[in-house]
C-alpha cells in the first residue's frame, strides 16, 4: 500500500473496533461472573478502543491535510506507534496466565518515552525550519500531537494491564 491511503482501512477497523467493544460491553454487563472484574473489562475495552479511535483520527487527518510527503520523525512516530500495538496484543493475550507480563509493558513505556522524545525533536526542527508555510506548521504540529497521544493511550492502557495483572496474580 505504499503511497496509497490507508484510512479507508483503518476506518473499517475502527468501526469493527466499536462492534468488538459494544459485544464487550454487552457480555460483560450480562454475565454475572466474569474471569476478572467487570470494570477492569470495561476499562480495558474502553482504553483499547480508544488507542484504535486515535490512530483513525490521525490517518484521517493525513488524508484532510492532504500530506504527500511523511517526515522522518512521523515515520519514526507511526514505527513506535505499531511496536507499541504489537506489544499491548502481546500483553492483552498473556491475561490469562499473567506471564511474561512485565517485559511486555515496560516495552510500551520505552516505546512510549521514545515518541516522547522524537516529538520533542520533530517540533523543535518545525519551529526551526524557515521553509515550512504557517499552514503546514499547523497541520504538522497537530500530526506530531495527535501521534503522541496515541502512544500516551497505548501506556494508558499498559498501566490499566498492569493494575490487572496486580490485581489477578
Amino acid at each position: 500500500m505504499e503511497g496509497q491511503s490507508r484510512q479507508p482501512r483503518l476506518r473499517d477497523l475502527e468501526h469493527a473496533c466499536d462492534d468488538v467493544t459494544r459485544e464487550i460491553y454487552n457480555l460483560t454487563n450480562r454475565t454475572f461472573t466474569t474471569p476478572i472484574e467487570q470494570e477492569d473489562i470495561l476499562l480495558l475495552a474502553h482504553g483499547l478502543d480508544q488507542v484504535v479511535d486515535l490512530a483513525e483520527e490521525v490517518s484521517d487527518k493525513f488524508d484532510l491535510y492532504e500530506i504527500t510527503s511523511i517526515t522522518d520523525s512521523a515515520k519514526r512516530l507511526g514505527e513506535c506507534l505499531a511496536k507499541a500495538g504489537a506489544e499491548l496484543a502481546k500483553a492483552v493475550d498473556r491475561l490469562e496466565e499473567f506471564n511474561g507480563m512485565d517485559v511486555v509493558l515496560q516495552e510500551i513505556h520505552r516505546l512510549e518515552n521514545e515518541g516522547d522524545s522524537i516529538t520533542r525533536e520533530a517540533l523543535q526542527r518545525l519551529f526551526d525550519t524557515h521553509h515550512e508555510t504557517p499552514a503546514d506548521v499547523i497541520k504538522w504540529k497537530d500530526l506530531y500531537s495527535m501521534l503522541e497521544s496515541t502512544l500516551d493511550e497505548c501506556e494508558s492502557v499498559a498501566e490499566i494491564i498492569e493494575t490487572i495483572a496486580i490485581k489477578n496474580a
